[in-house]
């Protein structure tokens, strides 16, 4: 046999040996535990701990090497937060090591003692002094070691060093090829349980839910028992309604047990049903006593019940219920995959606040705060295994990719939000790792239908983009981006009503286009593509095929979005869809991007900022009247004296009225299916100069407006000469800087889209790697702009910025 990489993995300990893995406690229970400020059994480990990005040979050198460069580093931490998105670099593939001390002190008899880690990337291993803990293969699971036995110093400390290694590998899950960055370190919580010798393992609640009948709960547990133990138990369960008030109390004597057992069942006679616009949540509270301890664990559930019908629309507690859906990976702008919780929580609501009610979790097995606020905004989940552009491997990785999608169902089975357990993404992907010949692509994802059904029978399986393997799913997506990969967006209806014989279950997720923050046009595509503007009258769909003419500008892709929107609103059969994607995100990929190495189909940049996108979604989904127009971000706007051009209102109003300079252009009502902005448009001519847009808008009693301010230039450009570079506003720690591009008569070249490059020598840093369009210091121009800022230091900088084709400009900040 040869020596490759991939016979060296198959016969690495560790890819061997149940050893290799430690699912000691459920980490849906870690997690309840370590959410409740009740649970003195908790306690977060998130400081104290020091990081190296290095490749060392073992724990032993993790703490007796020499010339390693430790560093504090509270947790969350992911060691790819400012590398993900640098334009020179791909992101760094390798071991990351944290270290820390621990004294343990778990009071109970025979207590245990564990470590929660609620996510870390890629594969992690945990060692007590020289001592190995255990192995965890999967980057968004989580998991749990038992550190009671783990070796300590003669003072009683262990010295705990954790392993973090995303390192390039042919046989895990996602693969190298994925168009997402596979992150590295310890990026989600880590906390410490202190749990008797027995304990709560797994709690599950199952709901039995149907139309205008008593719901049926069965409550079932599995205990966490290495000793072994014997002997009686008590257990008691509490049940309460989302308002809190009692449904069911239950308190009874039993022996300890083995396996996982079902406690309970009680009925819910007149159940508050689950939906995103009432996501009602009861909570049950299950306490487990023995002679070894006591232990309380609280799970909330909700109770729905859902019906896809064949080749047509989804109900959700009898009701049809058109998914309007967008999509999210687990990223943000100087962070990467550590995100802060607060983020977290700005972002799931600034997605309910757009009007959506579904979201896939791409591609991966997401935190518990994600699923937690989807529970309570109402927002239905796609979640997904991360078997993506994969292959079959061999065996060891199809191993792992069936125990991580046991894994991501029991830990997240109890939230009523998951309708949807996706077995993986786009394994028809050209060049993918044919494996070793022993299986197929469609044949394992029948083992994991049969899986995911075996583990939960209550919801339905998903699959995007499969084309061997469309029937095997009971919910399928075929890949469809007409106007942006293929086609042009007008044949949109065409191409989805082709789809729906041939699938029983079907939903069209990933769709959309890339945009530039802050790029905007007069005219979307090119000189060939006339506008949406005749003399103020009905406008005609253009009928260019728009692949080749698309300029990342965010006005073609509001065009686009607003095109989709007003299709799907139209066809009764179908069930929904889901935008790709909420967030720009970083990928090692597209170093050609105008923001190198991002995907840019967000409807916000990397750190939230919204882009114009955003609006056109609310504008069709939300409830709260709003009303916008559209260039917030478009300081200069462009055209010949006198003519008209296009503005676009986008609001979910009955009617608005548009003002310029003060004076009405009169006022519109909106009418759905008159494309663009569902007939808010109006073509006026702009004064050279100053001028100001404003909106009005009612529904009902409710009236709400919007403002815009820009300059119209009337002065053509010619052929650029250089580039400008000014200060462009400062505070004590940042300046920003502003650079332009110009022809030799000073005026700004409003269509550029050129590459710019900035740099700084001297006491200043540039706010650089973060992936946004004013946080990359290469970056394409914004109709002749671009900006970064840089943190001051008390000490004079010279920033410089080139351009191919013409001469580097620099700015002196004291």
């Amino acid at each position: 046999m040869p020596f490759t990489r991939r016979n060296f993995l198959k016969s690495s300990a560790l890819l061997g040996g149940a050893s290799a893995f430690s699912f000691a406690v459920s980490p849906a229970v870690a997690h309840a535990l370590a959410s409740d400020p009740t649970q003195a059994l908790a306690q977060p480990f998130e400081t104290g701990w020091e990081f190296a990005r290095a490749s060392l040979g073992g724990p032993w050198e993790a703490w007796n090497l020499d010339g390693i460069a430790w560093r504090t580093q509270p947790l969350p931490h992911c060691f790819n937060a400012l590398d993900a998105c640098d334009p020179d670099h791909q992101a760094y593939r390798g071991q990351g090591w944290y270290r820390a001390r621990l004294r343990p002190s778990n009071s109970l008899p025979r207590g245990r003692t564990l470590i929660h880690f609620a996510g870390a990337g890629q594969r992690t291993t945990l060692y007590a002094g020289e001592q190995l803990i255990g192995r965890n293969i999967g980057g968004y699971n989580e998991f749990v070691f038992d550190i009671t036995d783990g070796a300590k110093d003669i003072d009683g400390q262990m010295r705990l060093a954790v392993l973090c290694d995303n390192s390039r590998d042919l046989d895990t899950i996602p693969s190298d090829i994925s168009d997402f960055n596979l992150y590295g370190g310890l990026y989600r919580h880590v906390n410490l349980l202190y749990l008797p010798a027995v304990s709560l393992e797994t709690v599950h609640i199952l709901p039995q839910v149907a139309p205008n009948q008593p719901a049926i709960c069965h409550v079932s547990a599995q205990l966490y028992n290495p000793l072994h133990l014997t002997g009686p138990a008590e257990v008691s369960i509490e049940v309460t309604a989302p308002d809190g008030s009692p449904v069911f109390r239950h308190s009874g004597n039993l022996a300890i047990w083995q396996e996982a057992r079902e406690l309970v069942q009680f009925p819910v006679r007149d159940p508050r049903l689950w939906s995103p616009s009432s996501p009602s949540l009861y909570a049950c509270r299950l306490t487990l006593r023995s002679e070894h301890g006591e232990q309380s664990v609280t799970q909330r559930f909700g109770l729905r019940h859902f019906e896809f019908q064949d080749h047509g629309p989804f109900l959700l507690n009898g009701e049809k219920l058109f998914l309007r859906g967008t999509q999210r990976h687990e990223d943000h702008a100087g962070y990467a995959a550590a995100v802060p919780d607060d983020i977290t929580r700005q972002e799931f609501s600034m997605i309910r606040d757009m009007g959506a009610n579904f979201i896939r979790l791409a591609h991966y097995q997401q935190s518990q705060l994600a699923l937690d606020l989807c529970d309570e905004l109402g927002l239905i989940v796609w979640e997904e295994l991360p078997w993506c552009r994969s292959g079959v491997g061999d065996p060891a990785m199809r191993a792992n990719a069936r125990d991580l999608l046991r894994t991501m169902i029991r830990q997240h089975f109890n939230h009523p939000s998951i309708v949807f357990w996706s077995l993986g993404n786009e394994e028809d992907w050209p060049n993918i790792d044919p494996g070793d010949g022993t299986e197929t692509v469609r044949s394992f994802m029948q083992q994991l239908q049969e899986i995911a059904h075996q583990e939960d029978s209550s919801r339905l399986t998903a699959f995007r983009r499969c084309r061997t393997a469309t029937d095997v799913p009971d919910v399928y997506s075929p890949s469809i981006w007409e106007g942006w990969y293929s086609g042009r967006y007008q044949d949109y209806q065409k191409v989805l009503e082709g789809y729906r014989d041939k699938i029983r279950h079907l939903l069209h997720m990933e769709w959309g286009a890339d945009c530039h923050a802050r790029r905007h046009a007069e005219e979307p595509t090119g000189e060939d593509y006339p506008p949406f503007v005749a003399a103020g009258e009905r406008s005609t769909p253009a009928v260019l095929p728009l692949v080749k003419h698309g300029d990342w500008s965010e006005t073609y892709a509001c065009d686009l979005f607003d095109w989709y929107l007003k299709t799907q609103e139209t066809l009764p059969w179908f069930a929904g869809s889901a935008q790709w994607i909420f967030k720009d995100f970083s990928t090692p990929d597209r170093p050609e991007n105008p923001i190198p190495r991002v995907n840019q189909k967000g409807l916000t940049e990397r750190d939230l900022t919204k882009k114009e996108g955003y609006y056109v979604f609310q504008s069709w989904w939300a409830e709260k009247p709003m009303v916008h127009v559209y260039g917030h971000s478009w300081p200069v706007r462009w055209g010949r004296p006198g003519q008209p051009r296009l503005v676009r209102v986008y609001s979910n109003c009955d009617s608005a009225e548009l003002f310029l300079n003060g004076k009405s252009l009169g006022v519109k009502a909106r009418n759905s299916q008159d494309f663009p902005c569902a007939g808010l448009r109006w073509s006026p001519s702009f004064l050279p100069g100053e001028n100001v847009l404003r909106a009005i808008a009612r529904k009902g009693a409710a009236v709400v407006e919007d403002e815009v301010q820009f300059l119209y230039q009337t002065q053509p450009w010619g052929k650029a000469a250089s580039l400008t570079l000014t200060r462009k506003a400062e505070s004590a720690a940042n300046a920003v800087v502003e650079t332009t591009l110009v022809d030799a008569n000073g005026a700004i070249c409003l269509d550029a889209r050129n590459c710019v490059r900035f740099s700084v020598v001297g006491g200043g840093t540039l706010n650089d790697n973060l992936g946004t369009v004013t946080g990359s210091r290469v970056v394409e121009l914004c109709n002749g702009r671009a900006e970064i800022s840089l943190r001051l230091s008390g000490q004079p900088s010279i920033v410089g910025v080139s351009c191919d084709g013409v001469p580097d400009a620099f700015l002196r900040i004291s």
